[in-house]
């Protein structure tokens, strides 16, 4: 009868388990490079949120958004403030001038442009570009043409063709004009062929140094949403609270997956495996290979 005990209670252990294992062929990393990897953002596929995989990739450790204009390179993610921050290699700086084709954002993704980020358009052709349009008051004869830009960044100009990069080319200050994200249309787009301009310039903070083009903080931040009613999901607070990494399953409808450590997905956290860890001698514990094989050994060893 002892045998019988011990195969009934083994199966009463074991089918008192409510979280499926399934083994994952790559565990979902936790950084990519120097930046931390948490909801939404994933290091490949079936982590993170799906909306999110065609957009943000980890390849060779170097964290990379791309839209329908271009890749670029993730310097920081602010999860506090669900910011994300990237550069454009062919962006004008203080330090450098360059021509540029332009920047946009696809019109179905999860990112918008933050209320912080200044786009500073140069070299725009005064009689051809789109953004002035041909003075109609004929009594004013001061001027032929009225940009259509946004009038305090007149400042925001005068300070960027001083820069040495931008002063050796000669261009005269109305060539210059400062958009907004709101000016960039529903389609988040900035193509500067079609604009007429050759290069542009973009910033997110003055860095408290509102006179000093070259300390400004060169860059884009765009802000991300977790879904339509911006909730960060209860779930996956609970997997990364257990240090898990949250994911998705592409085989059942992108359902909830929690990735552990140990390359293990749950549908639900990872205190499991601690537990488990804790119970067994390390040397025995192979879960990435065996998961089942450590769960009978497990309970084998605790009868």
């Amino acid at each position: 009868m002892k045998p019988t005990r011990y195969c009934i209670t083994l199966f009463l252990c074991i089918s008192s388990i409510s979280v499926p294992l399934l083994v994952s062929s790559q565990a979902c990393q936790r950084t990519c490079g120097k930046i931390p990897l948490k909801y939404p953002f994933g290091s490949g596929s079936g982590c993170g949120d799906a909306r999110f995989q065609k957009y943000i990739t980890c390849n060779d450790q170097k964290l990379t958004f791309t839209t329908h204009t271009g890749c670029y390179p993730v310097t920081n993610i602010d999860y506090s403030n669900q910011v994300m921050y990237v550069t454009d290699a062919s962006m004008s700086t203080c330090a450098c001038t360059q021509p540029s084709k332009g920047f946009g954002l696809d019109w179905d993704g999860p990112f918008s442009f933050h209320d912080d980020d200044v786009f500073t358009l140069l070299d725009c052709s005064i009689d051809s570009s789109p953004i002035y349009k041909s003075n109609n008051n004929a009594y004013d004869t001061n001027t032929s043409a009225v940009p259509l830009c946004d009038k305090k960044g007149a400042s925001i100009c005068s300070f960027l063709y001083s820069c040495r990069a931008i002063s050796m080319l000669n261009l005269p200050i109305s060539t210059c004009c400062v958009y907004t994200p709101v000016d960039l249309g529903p389609s988040f787009e900035m193509d500067l062929q079609k604009l007429q301009c050759s290069s542009y310039s973009a910033f997110y903070s003055f860095d408290g140094q509102d006179y000093n083009p070259e300390n400004w903080k060169y860059g884009i931040a765009l802000k991300y949403k977790f879904n339509v009613y911006n909730d960060y999901p209860g779930s996956c607070a609970h997997c990364e609270e257990s240090n898990g990494a949250c994911g998705y399953s592409a085989v059942a409808y992108n359902s909830f997956i929690c990735n552990c450590p140990s390359g293990i997905n749950t549908t639900t956290d990872c205190y499991f495996e601690a537990a488990f860890n804790n119970a067994l001698p390390r040397q025995t514990v192979t879960w990435s290979v065996y998961p089942l094989a450590s769960i009978l050994a497990l309970f084998l060893f605790l009868l």
